[in-house]
């Protein structure tokens, strides 16, 4: 069989492809030779194919902000419906975003109060930007589909990424002699609500306020997200204290790169929304 792939067959792979990566991020064992096979058998399509269509999978999961697996390294240029079908499959497994059904976030309690330091590293920046095609590629997802929309109402996402922050920062604090200051780590957006314009209020080594806005994605480190005009007020009133969090790989290994005031030295910031008043 050649030409295009029906609906029909993409939502077969696609459900399949999930299927893998729940059992790939929990751990469990699974055999990509022995759903080649069942898919083939299904689809009538050859194992060539059904080893680039994952691949292609793994690229719009990549565009939405969302983890593959390793395995089956995004390969770009795919066709429309196959993004259609990825994006059914999310609508209609909703508890996939939130977590509720996702092995690798369904702990999260539990690790959040065992895990070490956070990995830290540089941010993006143009001189590792990817190539202009998948680079467009993705960007068009993530905007038609609103992925920064998707984590900032991802509450159960943002709430464990903050948690997460606070065991790092209480961990760092900690391994340099400065309980006194650990104990003083406060998850503000929790205890006082949204308004303060950052999430967690934590110190420097020398005692200095650090004042932390914690952005979180399951998807890669070039995920967009959002930030309310609140937010950058603060960054811009608090520059020598504000810094921002942004933790991607979220459901697998944690990562995640700090950068601080001004924002648009780091990030296109782009309005989204306007107050509409009567004349």
């Amino acid at each position: 069989m050649s030409g295009d792939w029906t609906d029909d067959q993409n939502d077969a792979i696609v459900a399949d492809y999930f299927e893998m990566l729940a059992d790939d991020e929990a751990g469990r064992p699974y055999s990509k030779a022995e759903h080649n096979r069942r898919l083939q058998s299904q689809i009538g399509r050859p194992r060539g194919s059904i080893e680039y269509k994952h691949q292609n999978i793994s690229a719009v999961l990549k565009g939405l902000g969302e983890s593959w697996i390793p395995g089956y390294k995004p390969a770009f240029n795919f066709q429309k419906s196959l993004e259609d079908a990825v994006a059914r499959w999310l609508v209609s497994h909703p508890s996939w975003i939130t977590g509720e059904s996702r092995p690798a976030l369904m702990p999260i309690q539990s690790r959040v109060r065992s895990v070490a330091p956070l990995w830290i590293g540089p941010p993006p920046t143009h001189s590792n930007v990817p190539p202009p095609v998948e680079l467009e590629q993705m960007t068009a997802i993530a905007n038609k589909f609103d992925v920064a929309g998707r984590d900032a109402r991802n509450r159960a996402l943002g709430r464990a990424g903050e948690e997460r922050v606070i065991a790092h920062e209480r961990l760092i604090l900690m391994s340099a002699n400065r309980s006194d200051l650990a104990k003083r780590v406060r998850w503000v957006s929790n205890e006082d609500g949204d308004g303060a314009g950052y999430d967690v209020e934590s110190f420097e080594i020398d005692g200095r306020a650090r004042l932390i806005e914690v952005k979180t994605t399951n998807g890669w480190e070039r995920t967009p997200f959002y930030v309310s005009r609140n937010e950058l007020a603060v960054a811009e009133s608090r520059r020598s204290e504000w810094c921002l969090v942004r933790i991607w790989n979220f459901a697998r290994e944690p990562r995640a790169f700090e950068i601080r005031p001004p924002l648009s030295a780091h990030v296109a910031l782009t309005p989204t929304s306007f107050v509409a008043s009567m004349l």
